[in-house]
């Protein structure tokens, strides 16, 4: 399928929260981020919010949002350390995202497309951080099926890309047969099983076309292993 065209991008507000953690929570996770980091110096956790706008806010607008959010000004602050921020999976979007834009959209925040919060993790090491390091944290810090790991706030903008609609395609199993499919399986990342693919060309075959790379996704998800439990046999 050809890639799909990147649509011009918004303005993206970026202000900074409070702390993500409490306490207690963010010592347990410095004390997990020991065994790794031995030379660790300071872990910190503040909350950062993202605000896709169509058009500039004013003053008054400015902190009213800020006031809503519990933001405390421009996320541009100075650090001591390495920054990591986490955010939902890009090309996602969030459940407080949704409940968070609905309730500025009540309150008359109309320049405002879209809003999401992330965690601006700061890691202060007595040596640079490389790879093993960032590498051996991570699983500490987010979730890699539903988070990603950016590296700076600017990054932050990849949020709000958006991208026109791909075109229908067909994998021709017709053609080409199980190759085509498990082919198809891959470069879409549907997960089928080989008794999922069997299913999927015997009955394709038989009513005589090609499926759609949307049909073949939503059976993938209607079959996946949180609605089915495939990894427990389950017929």
């Amino acid at each position: 399928m050809p890639p799909s065209e990147k649509i011009e991008m918004a303005e993206t507000l970026k202000l900074r929260g409070s702390a993500a953690l409490s306490p207690v929570r963010l010592s347990r996770t410095e004390r997990a981020m020991r065994e790794f980091l031995p030379r660790l110096k300071g872990l910190q956790a503040d909350h950062c919010f993202f605000a896709e706008l169509s058009g500039a806010l004013s003053a008054d607008e400015s902190a009213r949002l800020s006031e809503l959010v519990g933001a405390h000004g421009s996320a541009e602050i100075s650090r001591q350390g390495t920054l990591l921020l986490v955010v939902p999976r890009l090309g996602t979007i969030s459940p407080w995202s949704s409940k968070a834009t609905d309730i500025l959209h009540q309150c008359g925040f109309d320049n405002v497309v879209r809003i999401e919060r992330g965690t601006a993790w700061t890691v202060a090491l007595n040596e640079p951080m490389d790879e093993r390091h960032f590498n051996a944290i991570l699983p500490l810090l987010h979730d890699r099926m539903t988070e990603s790991v950016l590296p700076s706030l600017d990054a932050a903008d990849a949020l709000f890309h958006h991208y026109e609609p791909q075109a229908l395609a067909s994998v021709d199993i017709l053609a080409g047969g199980r190759e085509a499919l498990e082919a198809a399986n891959l470069d879409l990342g549907l997960a089928l099983s080989d008794d999922e693919i069997d299913y999927l060309i015997e009955n394709f075959v038989h009513i005589g076309r090609n499926p759609t790379d949307v049909e073949l996704m939503m059976f993938a998800q209607a079959n996946s292993e949180h609605c089915r439990h495939k990894i427990f046999n389950a017929d």
